[in-house]
């Protein structure tokens, strides 16, 4: 009952969430999207001619906002959009849909042959692991996957790309955002507006690469 109880007050408040009724609004799969543009207006990131790898695409509200960034004046896209999801995908015009996990080497080797050798503008990664409830494992497993975006961005970023990765305050993010002013010249941490004040997630940002090596985390 009280589980019921709960998940009617979850879905009223998702009903009521200004950000949800605008992502229906505006077409977007998910009301994550307006995290992605907060953070690319403050940072001043994504533009016509960027080549974007989004992580964790997954409906796709991300891929989105980054198909219209890459779009030029006559409305067709500029740059390429290359996403990947353990979970199926709705195609999105334009953009390049890979599905496996980016735990596994064969799906990071599918992702670079899809990159052709090309380096990347700009790293996007909404990636979450699936939670237990155990804060540690928990912790550690998203500390894992922000590690995993880390040493993609390091070996394919050009030298003044940048990463986003959202990460989870708790055990280990003190590690995670080391390891990024360890990689990177400007680090900012931000929590965008459209993300719930309940939520421990912040978003890290990562520009221009400091390293050519894979960084490592601390454990």
């Amino acid at each position: 009952m009280a589980k019921n109880r709960f998940s009617k007050q979850w879905m009223r408040r998702h009903l009521d969430d200004p950000y949800v009724k605008l992502a229906q609004q505006k077409g977007y799969r998910a009301r994550a999207a307006f995290k992605l543009i907060e953070l690319l207006d403050a940072e001043n990131l994504m533009k016509p001619g960027d080549i974007i790898v989004d992580l964790g695409a997954a409906p796709g509200s991300w891929s989105q906002v980054a198909r219209e960034r890459l779009l030029g004046p006559d409305g067709t896209l500029q740059g390429r959009i290359i996403a990947l999801d353990i979970l199926p995908m709705e195609p999105i015009p334009g953009v390049e849909f890979l599905q496996g996990d980016f735990r596994e080497d064969t799906t990071l080797a599918a992702l670079q042959q899809a990159l052709g050798g090309q380096q990347v503008d700009l790293v996007i990664s909404d990636m979450a692991p699936n939670l237990s409830g155990i804060r540690v494992a928990d912790a550690a497993r998203m500390q894992h996957v922000c590690e995993l975006a880390l040493e993609f961005a390091v070996n394919h970023l050009k030298p003044n790309g940048a990463l986003i990765v959202k990460a989870f305050h708790g055990s280990g993010f003190s590690q995670t955002v080391q390891a990024f002013k360890s990689t990177f010249k400007r680090v900012v941490e931000r929590k965008p507006k459209a993300s719930r004040s309940e939520s421990a997630e912040t978003f890290i940002v990562g520009r221009g690469l400091k390293v050519t090596k894979e960084p490592a985390l601390s454990h």
